[in-house]
């Protein structure tokens, strides 16, 4: 039986034989073959001429860093010590552009072959099925095609890893052959079809990871026959669920990553059982009803993240037992109640957010409680729209545009166009509120970050060629969800751009090249990119891409949103870099904006039309009654004749004129 320990040991052995095997060589045939594949592979630095087995010249580099190991390893035990035969070759981060040597066949005591992280291309050899391999790692390469199914007879074979390549189709049933199979690491290719059935077999496996494929179907009840399973990963693998209850027999797991699984709701599976769970990851799996009482058994849980499902109900008080936990994920549910004072006072690194808990004093003070991000953690019921961490917020004013240079610090474009900055470290849990009319919320740390600390901003080394290249010197990055939120804007339609450039990985011939960069977009709620990708929209890293899209403020908010949906590399250049990225948010208005004056006055602009209307209306209806009245009417001719003559005129009774004229006498 082969384990893990004994391959090691034997490689241990073998590198101990090599260096003390004085006088020990290789054969000049397995010479010749090293040459052959290395003209294959595209390896140019080996010195022919020295022995290969010597550690010399380029053949074994001395305390390589981890990730970057080079050599070629030799048992020189044979013929007495005499002779030398190549047991291992680890070439790993070299960038080798060429493809995989079928003539490893020649080499009888091959054990491992590490080729992680380079330029490969073309398909898996399928002699390599005659081999009594132990190790294969192609980690990290440009391979398609799909795996031979005659690598289902490599009965030696303890650890297949493929992950981060082009490998499609179908896997073969063969592979359920592989009798002491501990590692099948095959995420991030094209794979499709089921998870053949002949896979329950395999119940020698530990680790199984089937992330980001196109496979169908239901993840398969035969996992229960996976008893040493450790761990197992299928997130954004294209199997629907539910998650069947028969996952509750595998007591012996310690990571569980599920998460974006198509199908319809369904209840928490029973895990009760899992007493080892450390990381415990249940993201986007159409959960409903309560959080079971039992998760908060699970004293040794340093990751549980459930967020984005349908949980409702409670938390319950037994998750007290969980305040050692190093990261609390209950993000985009519909828990509801207060929220413990535990969490308030002694929780780190905990995410609340967006969900449905009553509203007390502390929730309605801040978005954020120490490393608690309460943004949107209560309902919003009202119609103002505002979440209600904000409303003590006055706005002083109507904003109406957004600018924002994420990640990255103060910049003006155009000579008018001030970009604000955006240097908030961010974290785990992180609420920010900036000094104008915005916010951001952070949800997430990178797994298997290879990096020694978690890093939210990036800054590009490399020079950019470019149109206002400022804005994507930095950018912003998650590690689940991010959240733009602009708050005292002015009712209307808008124009949102979002601005992007891939800067983490490279344009050249190198593995760092090769990853790939997928998340999702939500502006006002609704989903308006679904698995974008920087690169392949822009055409190339480091070139910048700019997408526009329509939204309409109502309530004086708005809401940006870009979501990782497990899809995409994770291990490329290094492990834990994925998720969204964004370099630069302006957001501009569709309609001509009210001065600043009369911004100030809190009027909006219909509130503005409208009185000018009923203003110039009233005038007129005035004008209409003294019309009436005979005010403005035009005066007679004789009455425009007299008033020409400064003339006083009277008017007499006939009485008064009789007497005047002496009753009409002739003589007068």
């Amino acid at each position: 039986m082969f384990t893990p320990r004994l391959f090691l040991t034997s490689i241990f052995l073998a590198c101990c034989l090599t260096n003390f095997g004085f006088g020990a060589k290789l054969p000049d045939y397995e010479v010749q073959y090293l040459n052959d594949i290395a003209k294959t592979l595209g390896k140019r630095d080996w010195n022919f001429s020295v022995d290969p087995c010597s550690g010399k010249e380029g053949w074994t580099t001395p305390n390589p860093v981890k990730g970057f190991e080079n050599a070629v390893t030799c048992n020189c035990s044979f013929s007495n010590g005499t002779v030398c035969h190549v047991v291992s070759i680890m070439l790993k981060a070299q960038n080798l552009p060429g493809t995989l040597p079928k003539e490893l066949v020649k080499f009888p005591y091959l054990q491992e072959i590490d080729l992680s992280r380079n330029f490969l291309n073309g398909t898996i050899p399928p002699e390599w099925g005659s081999m009594q391999l132990v190790n294969i790692s192609l980690l990290g390469n440009r391979l398609t095609g799909s795996i031979p199914k005659e690598l289902g007879n490599i009965s030696t074979l303890i650890s297949l890893s493929a992950e981060f390549n082009h490998l499609s189709g179908a896997l073969p049933p063969e592979l359920g052959n592989l009798a002491h199979i501990e590692r099948m690491l095959i995420s991030s290719n094209n794979f499709t079809r089921e998870i053949p059935e002949t896979f329950a077999k395999l119940t020698t496996v530990k680790d199984f990871r089937i992330n980001d494929n196109h496979f169908i179907g239901k993840i398969p009840d035969f996992i229960q026959n996976w008893t040493k399973l450790e761990k197992l990963a299928i997130q954004a693998s294209g199997l629907i669920g539910p998650i069947p209850s028969s996952i509750g027999s595998l007591k012996k797991l310690t990571d569980l990553r599920i998460s974006d699984l198509n199908g319809t709701d369904a209840i928490f599976p029973p895990l009760s059982g899992m007493t080892k769970m450390k990381t415990l990851i249940l993201r986007s799996c159409n959960l409903i009803g309560e959080l079971p009482e039992y998760l908060g058994v699970m004293t040794g849980l340093k990751t549980l993240d459930l967020s984005f499902n349908k949980l409702s109900g409670e938390i319950p008080s037994s998750f007290s037992s969980l305040m050692d936990v190093d990261y609390l994920y209950l993000t985009g549910n519909l828990l509801s109640g207060t929220v413990p004072t535990w969490i308030l006072e002694k929780g780190d690194n905990v995410d609340l957010s967006y969900n449905n808990f009553t509203a007390g004093s502390q929730l309605t003070s801040s978005c954020q409680q120490r490393s608690v991000n309460l943004f949107a953690s209560t309902s919003r019921s009202n119609t103002s729209g505002t979440v209600p961490c904000l409303r003590s917020f006055h706005c002083p004013k109507s904003w109406y545009s957004l600018h924002i240079n994420c990640g990255g610090r103060v910049v003006t474009i155009g000579g008018n166009t001030t970009y604000e900055d955006d240097t908030d470290g961010a974290g785990p849990s992180r609420f920010f509120q900036s000094r104008s009319n915005w916010a951001f919320s952070s949800t997430g740390h990178f797994l298997d970050d290879d990096r020694p600390t978690d890093t939210y901003t990036w800054i590009n080394a490399s020079r950019l060629y470019m149109n206002d290249s400022q804005l994507y010197t930095n950018a912003r990055l998650s590690p689940i969800s991010l959240t733009y939120y602009g708050f005292c804007l002015g009712n209307g339609n808008y124009t949102v751009n979002l601005h992007f450039a891939e800067i983490m990985f490279t344009n050249d011939n190198t593995y760092s090249s090769l990853g790939r960069r997928m998340f999702d977009i939500y502006i006002q709620g609704k989903l308006v990119l679904k698995d974008f990708n920087i690169e392949d929209e822009a055409g190339e890293v480091g070139k910048a891409i700019i997408r526009k899209f329509p939204t309409t403020v109502t309530n004086s908010t708005l809401e940006i949103r870009l979501h990782w949906a497990g899809k995409g590399t994770t291990g490329i250049p290094v492990r834990g870099v994925y998720g969204p990225l964004i370099s630069a948010i302006s957001v501009n208005p569709d309609f001509t904006p009210p001065s600043e004056n009369e911004g100030s006055s809190g009027l909006s602009v219909g509130v503005v039309v409208g009185i000018v209307a009923g203003v110039a209306f009233t005038v007129f209806l005035i004008g209409a009654i003294l019309w009436w009245k005979g005010c403005l009417r035009q005066k007679s001719t004789l009455e425009q004749d007299l008033k020409g003559l400064d003339l006083q005129t009277s008017s007499f009774s006939l009485r008064q004129i009789k007497a005047a004229t002496n009753n009409f006498d002739a003589a007068n």
